[in-house]
């Protein structure tokens, strides 16, 4: 596996990140806590969650284990504050007071205490902005980034499913009053939606911000899991979680995705791993989040650390779905988007 610098930071990644969001919801804590170990032992050592996932439980249950395996300081933890209503932070349960969400300097510095209460840790090492927060002065959340950073608390900040303006306006921020700049962007991507590829993903590029793009399989559609826009699987999140991840299967994005699983079929992969190997490996990304809920699944995804993708069939995915183009929206989250698909 060959490691990659994340951003200009100069600090080594593996090119895929492994993510949390499943941790409690629905995974039960000891496969979490097998996962967590497997990917470690695997070489992976970024490891993506959120102070939102099931309610602050994903960050708990990572505390809990890499306390009780004692590899801390062998994986680098990205965490998020949410701009949604999200925790109470004074009692760990979700939020319902005006404060408990956004970023503002009352609640970035907040939120981050508990953060590292939950992760039982005295640092951070890439705390993101999740989503945009319209209202809030730019200058308010990165002075009280930079203040975390000056503290010790935070190593590296970053942001999640910002657009490539949002992106500048911070670097120029950062740069004006000398504060820590953005070194990531964490947007959605995969071949059903590459809308990053027309701003983003230059932008980055040029500024050097890595990114770790989420929803490389498109939310399991490119794994072939779906068979009718209107009919979701047991267990997939168009199914349990409803609303924004149902609207994210569309009937165009079924369409290419059995065009895609043939192409996967070529290289004796299947369409999960070939969904994450085109992802890792088109240009500007650093790595890609993957998001296992079982063990089987994170042991399928284990191999790719070590493939690269012929340049044949990243050509063919292009005529699946042109760059820069969309057949389902996954920035149907992002309030600032207004392209729908």
């Amino acid at each position: 596996m060959e490691y990659r610098e994340l951003g200009r930071t100069g600090v080594k990644v593996s090119p895929l990140c492994f993510g949390t969001d499943n941790f409690a919801d629905p995974t039960p804590e000891p496969e979490c806590v097998e996962m967590l170990n497997r990917a470690l032992d695997a070489g992976i050592n970024l490891l993506d969650t959120g102070d939102i996932y099931a309610d602050g439980e994903g960050e708990r249950i990572i505390g809990r284990a890499l306390k009780e395996n004692g590899r801390r300081h062998s994986v680098l933890i990205s965490t998020k504050i949410d701009h949604v209503p999200g925790l109470n932070l004074d009692t760990g349960s979700p939020g319902t007071n005006a404060n408990d969400h956004g970023h503002s300097r009352l609640n970035i510095i907040r939120g981050c205490e508990q953060t590292l209460k939950r992760l039982q840790t005295d640092y951070i090492d890439l705390y993101q902005m999740h989503r945009p927060s319209p209202e809030i002065p730019i200058d308010e959340t990165l002075g009280a980034l930079d203040d975390l950073v000056q503290q010790g608390k935070v190593r590296y900040i970053g942001c999640s499913t910002h657009p490539a303006w949002m992106v500048m306006e911070a670097l120029y921020i950062s740069e004006l009053k000398g504060y820590a700049r953005y070194v990531s962007e964490q947007p959605p991507y995969n071949l059903l939606d590459r809308r990053i590829e027309n701003e983003l993903i230059p932008v980055c590029q040029k500024w050097g911000l890595g990114i770790i793009s989420w929803a490389p399989m498109a939310q399991a559609v490119l794994a072939g899991r779906y068979n009718d826009p209107d009919e979701y699987p047991e267990e997939s999140r168009a199914a349990l979680r409803g609303g924004y991840y149902a609207d994210r299967v569309t009937e165009r994005g079924i369409t290419v995705a059995r065009k895609f699983g043939e192409l996967a079929n070529q290289i004796e992969l299947t369409p999960a791993q070939f969904a994450v190997l085109w992802c890792k490996d088109q240009p500007g990304i650093t790595a890609p989040l993957v998001g296992p809920r079982t063990l089987k699944q994170l042991e399928q995804l284990i191999p790719l650390l070590d493939i690269e993708l012929p340049l044949e069939l990243r050509a063919m995915c292009d005529q699946l779905v042109p760059p820069g183009s969309a057949v389902a929206d996954f920035h149907n989250t992002a309030n600032w988007m207004k392209m729908k698909v």
